[in-house]
């Protein structure tokens, strides 16, 4: 009994919600509603898996609370490895008990309990609505009846499903073959022992020790196969901000556009740690890691892929010889950037990181092509 799970808001504030009780069941099953044929189906699939169900005290004030909570719950059982927090296939599941009261009165209002809300959208959804329905059906003279609702998302509206019990009504009994566990305190203490850091941890550590931004520590620990690749990636040597740079970027995005998880990545946090690594060295360009970076993407093993693209040029002496061959090969395009067409510097670089296969160093050959310019006027 007892606990609390902290939350974060999108306002920047935090909440504690208290837990009652957490207890073991075996998962009975589940039933599946269909609107379109009007029947429900029973799915025993899951008939006498352990199921642990979480009970939150009834301080949740809104649907964005509702959740973030649920959100937060599903991270602690993943990063804990009991749970894939799957709602749609039923391993994650919510039912939401609703009730409104005015502001200012200590009772609770009559509650109601919210079913089929199997996607954290129908939850927001569905609790949205529940509550709406509830405060016009007081402001219009009614009362809330206490019972059981279906959400139906293809229409957006909860429908009633059967009168609420009360607890003596379900005629709960003790099981005569589970007797009371006693738990002691050195078993306690050793798996406590045992717990991985949790994903709130990990986002405050992420912060402290590595200097990332609050949305960077959130979006990087928001799963755990996104935030383990990052830690693998940091313990590389990689520089912390590039690597979450890297892995928000150029990696998430050709994973979600082939419609891959982070633990499907054919970019192991390794090869993309020798990118980084030579990034950081400077021996490769941004653009030129980012080929580096697609065709190990591709299948290409990442050090056949580094011989052939070698090392960034950083000799400011070749870089310097590049520079004057292209100005000297485009003399009315010097007239026009003398003219005072900056746009035409651009045409310069390219075309000198053009002449270098793009291993030139941007930084060298922006200088240099600069004093070279200058000495033209």
């Amino acid at each position: 009994e007892g606990g609390v799970v902290t939350i974060d808001l999108h306002y920047g504030s935090t909440r504690n919600i208290q837990l009652t009780r957490i207890h073991l069941e075996e998962d009975a099953g589940k039933t599946i509603h269909s609107d379109s044929h009007n029947v429900s189906y029973v799915d025993l699939n899951r008939c006498g898996v352990p199921l642990i169900e979480i009970v939150s005290e009834p301080v949740i004030r809104s649907a964005e609370e509702a959740s973030a909570y649920l959100k937060e719950l599903r991270n602690i059982v993943r990063y804990l490895d009991i749970c894939d927090g799957h709602m749609e296939q039923g391993s994650f599941r919510c039912d939401a008990n609703v009730s409104v009261r005015p502001v200012g009165r200590e009772a609770l209002g009559t509650r109601v309990e919210l079913k089929n809300i199997n996607s954290f959208n129908y939850v927001k959804r569905g609790i949205e609505y529940e509550i709406a329905r509830q405060i016009e059906l007081i402001e219009d003279g009614g009362r809330v009846v206490q019972e059981t609702r279906l959400w139906d998302s293809n229409v957006g509206r909860s429908k009633p499903m059967r009168s609420k019990e009360d607890a003596h009504d379900y005629r709960y009994f003790p099981c005569p073959d589970l007797l009371p566990l006693v738990v002691p305190e050195d078993l306690w203490n050793e798996v406590k022992s045992t717990l991985p850091e949790l994903p709130r941890a990990r986002r405050k550590r992420y912060q402290s020790a590595y200097d990332l931004s609050s949305y960077d520590a959130d979006v990087l620990t928001s799963e755990k196969e996104i935030s383990e690749y990052f830690q693998s990636l940091v313990d590389t040597g990689a520089s912390p901000k590039i690597a979450a740079n890297w892995v928000q970027g150029e990696l998430r995005g050709r994973l979600n556009a082939d419609g891959l998880e982070m633990n499907q990545s054919p970019v192991s946090p390794q090869a993309l740690g020798q990118i980084l690594q030579r990034i950081a060295q400077g021996k490769l360009s941004g653009n030129l890691a980012k080929k580096v970076f697609a065709r190990v993407y591709d299948g290409e093993e990442i050090a056949t892929v580094l011989n052939e693209v070698g090392e960034q040029l950083t000799d400011t002496g070749a870089i310097e010889t590049q520079v004057v061959s292209v100005l000297d090969a485009h003399p009315d395009e010097i007239q026009s950037y003398l003219d005072g067409k900056n746009k035409v510097f651009g045409f310069f670089m390219g075309k000198v990181m053009q002449a270098t296969a793009g291993k030139a160093n941007p930084g060298a050959v922006k200088q240099i092509l600069t004093e070279q310019l200058e000495k033209r006027k």
